[in-house]
């Protein structure tokens, strides 16, 4: 079974991005299938990880995090990014790790362990 994490940081303040939501989707073709909505903990991860069932299917997945209303929420006055939406793949049934560094201006990510 291929499992998920996810770790957001506030790159700009220092420290974990508590509080701030995102979305998972399962990609199918032009389609996309919600998997679920979580919110990060006090350590800027989802309690639990992302996948709920047994058996995770390989293909293509997509997180959104709303960068722009936990932007706005930690006093940040800019409104340049809204959405972060990162597309990967699940090719093989291990851990997959997709963290998000996050500032006003810009973010990066990776695929981490």
């Amino acid at each position: 079974m291929a499992s998920l994490s996810t770790h957001v940081l506030d790159t700009a303040q220092g420290c974990p991005a508590q509080g701030l939501t995102l979305t998972l989707y399962r990609v199918q073709g032009e389609q996309r299938v919600e998997l679920g909505r979580y919110t990060t903990n006090a350590d800027g991860r989802v309690d639990g990880g992302l996948f709920k069932q047994d058996d995770t299917e390989l293909g293509e997945y997509e997180v959104v995090f709303e960068a722009g209303a936990y932007l706005r929420a930690s006093g940040g006055s800019d409104r340049y990014l809204t959405q972060v939406p990162i597309r990967f793949s699940i090719y093989d049934q291990t851990h997959y790790h997709v963290p998000l560094l996050l500032s006003s201006f810009g973010y990066s990510t990776y695929r981490g362990s």
